[in-house]
């Protein structure tokens, strides 16, 4: 059971840290091999909404798996 709060901790932590990249446009961030092709194909600015967005979800996810689990 300690292992989905753990896994429940990383989502909110890794949804959290890519919100934060986000909202201070880290360069280090965007410039990574991984964010370069996304970057490219959809400028910066769209890429850092798309990454919020993903970091949301994250946040989101690790919430509702949370919760979910307070139920049973």
């Amino acid at each position: 059971m300690i292992g989905h709060y753990i896994l429940q901790a990383v989502f909110v932590l890794l949804g959290s840290f890519i919100i934060i990249a986000c909202l201070c446009n880290w360069d280090w961030f965007f410039l990574s091999q991984n964010a370069k092709m996304i970057v490219g194909t959809v400028g910066r600015d769209k890429a850092r909404w798309y990454y919020a967005l993903l970091g949301l979800l994250l946040v989101a996810a690790g919430i509702f798996f949370f919760l979910a689990l307070q139920t049973k």
